[in-house]
């Protein structure tokens, strides 16, 4: 795998909800399908770290160390190597507009730049938070990890979703395009007192105001770990 971008990913605050399918299905690049957990569709609200990261090999002065928000949900292609899953972005949020004009440029992902900040306290309170500013209004996703941090178990609703190494993105012209991501398995904190403050209207729209309303199905930190993203091809 050629890779575009290499990078950390720390501390990834993951808030689960279950959709309808109907909801999900106009955002499904052509050539994927929905994936599923025992019978059910998820989004997910993950906030995160990157750190050291390169593009091509390159550092970029001042945006090597940032956060970004995103939505995501789970899908899967057959390859001929067989099930190939992977995530579909509805929206990804990171604080510096150089960061998103290349991920829109180079991928069609939706990103969007906000201001941002963060506090992690893996290591005191167990507070984990990311927050971005909408519309003048600061945003917010929170949890408290407990516990030691686990191997997600075999078949569990956590190793579902952190077990996805691709990237699909529809494409302009129609199509799909298909990027590889590299990360060892990922230990997971188990998170208590999860919350989502958010504007789910301005910036997922309405259909994913009621889902997003409540508290999430589950939530959990996972620990991250050194990533490799591939250049992407067409599928």
């Amino acid at each position: 795998m050629h890779a575009f971008l290499t990078a950390e990913w720390r501390y990834l605050l993951m808030l689960n909800y279950e959709v309808e399918p109907d909801a999900l299905r106009p955002h499904v690049p052509k050539g994927v399908e929905l994936d599923a957990w025992e019978g059910k569709t998820f989004v997910s609200m993950v906030g995160f770290l990157f750190q050291r990261t390169r593009v091509m090999g390159v550092q970029a002065p001042l945006h090597t160390d940032f956060e970004e928000v995103n939505l995501r949900f789970y899908v899967r292609r057959r390859a001929p190597d067989g099930w190939r899953r992977g995530v579909v972005f509805l929206k990804e949020i990171v604080p510096r507009r150089l960061i998103a004009a290349v991920a829109r440029a180079r991928y069609n992902e939706p990103y969007s730049a906000m201001p941002m900040r963060h506090r992690v306290e893996i290591e005191g309170s167990g507070l984990v938070e990311y927050a971005w500013r909408c519309q003048g209004e600061w945003n917010a996703m929170r949890a408290v990890t407990t516990g030691a941090p686990h191997s997600p178990l075999e078949n569990s609703k956590e190793e579902f979703i952190t077990e996805h190494y691709y990237g699909y993105t529809a494409q302009r012209d129609g199509g799909c395009a298909e990027y590889k991501v590299e990360h060892p398995r990922w230990k997971v904190w188990q998170a208590t007192e999860a919350v989502l403050n958010c504007d789910v209207a301005s910036l997922y729209g309405q259909k994913f105001v009621g889902p997003l309303s409540h508290g999430p199905e589950s939530a959990f930190v996972a620990e991250g770990s050194a990533v490799v993203v591939g250049t992407g091809a067409r599928v």
